[in-house]
């Protein structure tokens, strides 16, 4: 095989393969040699569980699972928002029929193959569907903004952030910044829908702030709201009124259970009095709101230096 550009970061794939034969096996050796990190599993439901925390750069899924239809799999991973950050290759054992390949495009797949092609075919592809998902990551990186859920990310926090504190100092205002985390209130593996209770909570946050907060996502299950304006006083209320907006706001989606939420905040009264880095609210926010998820006492606290 020609040899090729080396990517960015070593490139995840995922292999869900109930029938385990020769293509596994070769697929592994092949993008293995290529810088990949392989992981199998054997069923849909490991897949799903799995999917949100090994976070794939392309997965590579059996068309006929031993538990779960396939179709279905991969249009739950498209209803957790997965399918366009994982692009899906769906395989068959027999000869591919036109309503096969259009179900599964229909369900997110990005192609749907027959494993009467060699090996070497299908490492190329998953090769292409790689190096594009690796550079949209790059590009998501890059912008302030995700175009999926409308928040900001976190470099496009990191620039408001310098915004609004060089606001603030002019303004001799406050500045404050609130970071929330969502766990589940689940006996069972919550893994396979964080992603969708995340994008509700992304969604109840964007409406419950007000006009001039920006909110953006801090890591998985994880955001932030700047706040200006807001004193240590306002922050603490803030943090307490989004807390409780996310436990109890509905209907929530089929399937996200009730959320648990921690919270922690910093905040300034007067930026000019006090000066303060950008960047050291949202680090000191996040820092108060692991503290919280630590502990097993209070689930809001207020930063400490």
């Amino acid at each position: 095989m020609a040899r090729r550009a080396p990517f960015s970061r070593p490139p995840v794939l995922l292999v869900a393969n109930a029938f385990g034969t020769w293509l596994s096996q070769a697929l592994a050796n092949l993008v293995k040699a290529r810088g990949y990190r392989v992981h199998f599993v054997l069923t849909g439901r490991e897949l799903l569980d799995q999917a949100p925390t090994l976070r794939p750069d392309v997965i590579v899924l059996d068309a006929d699972l031993p538990d779960l239809d396939s179709v279905a799999v991969c249009r739950t991973l498209r209803q957790n928002r997965a399918a366009w950050n994982m692009p899906v290759i769906m395989i068959t054992a027999t000869p591919a029929t036109k309503q096969q390949r259009l179900a599964a495009l229909e369900a997110g797949a990005w192609d749907y193959l027959s494993v009467l092609l060699n090996p070497e075919e299908l490492t190329l592809k998953v090769d292409a569907m790689a190096r594009l998902k690796l550079e949209i990551d790059r590009a998501l990186e890059e912008s302030a903004v995700d175009p999926t859920s409308g928040l900001y990310t976190l470099r496009g926090l990191e620039r408001r952030a310098r915004e609004l504190t060089s606001d603030a100092v002019r303004r001799r205002a406050a500045l404050a910044c609130v970071a929330l985390g969502i766990g589940l209130d689940s006996k069972g593996d919550g893994a396979a829908v964080l992603p969708a209770a995340a994008a509700y909570a992304g969604l109840v946050l964007q409406v419950s702030g007000r006009t001039s907060d920006c909110v953006g996502r801090l890591g998985q299950g994880e955001f932030a709201v700047l706040a200006p304006g807001t004193a240590p006083q306002g922050a603490a209320t803030m943090a307490q009124r989004l807390s409780r907006v996310l436990e109890t706001a509905g209907p929530r989606p089929a399937g996200v259970p009730p959320l648990r939420v921690h919270a922690g905040y910093d905040a300034v009264a007067n930026v000019h009095r006090t000066p303060v880095e950008p960047e050291s609210l949202l680090e000191h926010a996040g820092t108060a709101l692991h503290e919280a998820r630590a502990g097993s006492g209070e689930r809001i606290r207020a930063y400490r230096a």
